[in-house]
């Protein structure tokens, strides 16, 4: 059986784990990937991030407030779906997508990291660093609640602080001028489609706010305080993500903010700060992704551990000892550090984000087909919300194909293999152990 303990994270540790997740790979990894694909108003592209991931989580608060568990996605998918094909799937997809995003930041630390010695974004340090990130959340993790919950929204509210502090100082530099960054002979002219691919990776940097869906029944009042969360996350990532977007287009141009894409926020703080705005900058991109590793591994080996007692996954004890929860939080750690090592973070985050993006669809499908009545959710929200995803992995997957086919090969193979996976597992396991839905 996994662990799960009522009560035990408060409405602000539900808050700090959201930002955490959120305001890590979000704002360090993805901004210079972000601007080469929109160009010199790249900063706008958070607000209509922000503006999709905010009718993306009507979907989830609505279902939290109904079916406020542990397991979160994975009970929101059973309840639309029923205990079957689509509804493993989706839980898995939304699992492997968080997973990805752990390496994200894992490896952003690493980059980040080695710029304090001069060192290459390329060396062999960097998957190295992100390793032992990786090993240091899994300790962290296996701590308890109560210790996990102080300590990422204290860490949140530090980084927070941090990068409020750098793009007040970065605009001030620049005269408070908000002006789009200068463009240059280099860069390649942004498109339409490029464009709105641009805000799948802003809805990436979003999507830490469903780690407080898979910690639904262990928040305080959850039927009340995870809606609030979610909001309160969103809104405060937002309003730093659009700082920080300014103060770097005001202060590098965009050719440099590409050329320094995995650092771009480091870059920016040395015309404005010289080396000691750098070091801010790197001490601010350590405590942030340290902070969001914890949170997002928190959330996924709670809910692996959920569709483990729902038998929609298998599951092996491989000899160790403890409940299915740390099982799945040392698969998880594992699964994160074989992706650090293997991937580039450009990359990491472009599968994790058609993966994120096709299992945000099924949720919304499922909400609307089967469940909008009883959670009381207005149909218009739920199919504006399925459309603008649509949108957005359509030109995101149209955009890859043209520059790099092999994301979307294999991002493909990834949704194959779990389906596949899931439907002979599913097709063979043993119905009379089954579980519920309505277990937990």
């Amino acid at each position: 059986m996994s662990d799960y303990k009522e009560n035990s994270l408060s409405l602000t540790g539900a808050v700090g784990l959201g930002t955490g997740v959120m305001i890590s790979a979000g704002i360090f990894a993805l901004l210079g990937q972000i601007a080469a694909l929109a160009g010199t108003w790249f900063p706008v592209m958070f607000i209509v991030g922000g503006i999709v991931t905010g009718f993306s989580a009507y979907s989830y608060i609505k279902m939290s407030n109904e079916y406020p568990s542990a397991g979160g996605i994975g009970m929101f998918l059973a309840k639309a779906y029923g205990q079957g094909t689509i509804t493993a799937s989706a839980a898995m997809l939304m699992a492997i997508s968080m997973v990805i995003n752990q390496s994200l930041v894992a490896r952003t630390f690493g980059t980040y990291t080695l710029q304090i010695f001069g060192m290459d974004a390329t060396s062999y340090l960097v998957p190295v660093l992100a390793v032992g990130l990786l090993l240091f959340a899994f300790l962290v993790n296996i701590s308890g609640n109560s210790f996990i919950q102080t300590f990422t929204s204290i860490v949140s509210l530090l980084k927070i602080l941090g990068l409020v502090t750098f793009a007040m100082g970065g605009l001030w530099v620049a005269g408070f001028s908000i002006t789009p960054a200068e463009g240059s002979g280099g860069t390649e002219d942004a498109t339409i489609a490029s464009i709105i691919a641009a805000v799948a990776l802003t809805i990436l940097s979003f999507k830490g706010f469903t780690t407080i869906t898979n910690s639904g029944s262990e928040i305080v009042n959850p039927n009340k305080n995870v809606g609030r969360a979610i909001v309160i996350s969103i809104s405060i990532s937002l309003f730093v993500y659009l700082l920080v977007a300014w103060a770097v287009s005001s202060n590098l141009p965009l050719d440099q903010i590409i050329a320094a894409k995995d650092y771009s926020l480091a870059e920016a703080a040395r015309p404005a700060f010289g080396d000691y705005g750098v070091w801010f900058t790197v001490a601010i991109a350590i405590i942030a992704t340290v902070s969001g590793i914890i949170a997002s591994v928190f959330a996924v080996s709670r809910m692996l551990a959920m569709l483990t007692d729902m038998k929609l996954i298998p599951h092996k004890h491989f000899g160790m000892p403890g409940r299915i929860q740390k099982h799945t939080l040392v698969y998880t750690i594992v699964l994160a550090m074989v992706l650090a090592v293997i991937f580039d973070l450009s990359r990491i985050a472009s599968v994790g984000a058609i993966l994120y993006l096709v299992m945000d669809m099924i949720v919304h499908w499922g909400v609307f087909r089967h469940l909008r009545d009883k959670v009381d959710a207005k149909p218009w929200i739920l199919i504006t919300a399925l459309i603008l995803d649509g949108i957005v992995l359509t030109a995101f997957v149209w955009v890859k194909l043209m520059n790099d086919w092999l994301i979307v090969a294999v991002s493909l193979i990834f949704i194959i293999v779990i389906f596949v996976g899931e439907y002979v597992f599913l097709k063979n396991r043993d119905d009379g152990g089954e579980a519920h839905a309505d277990h937990h």
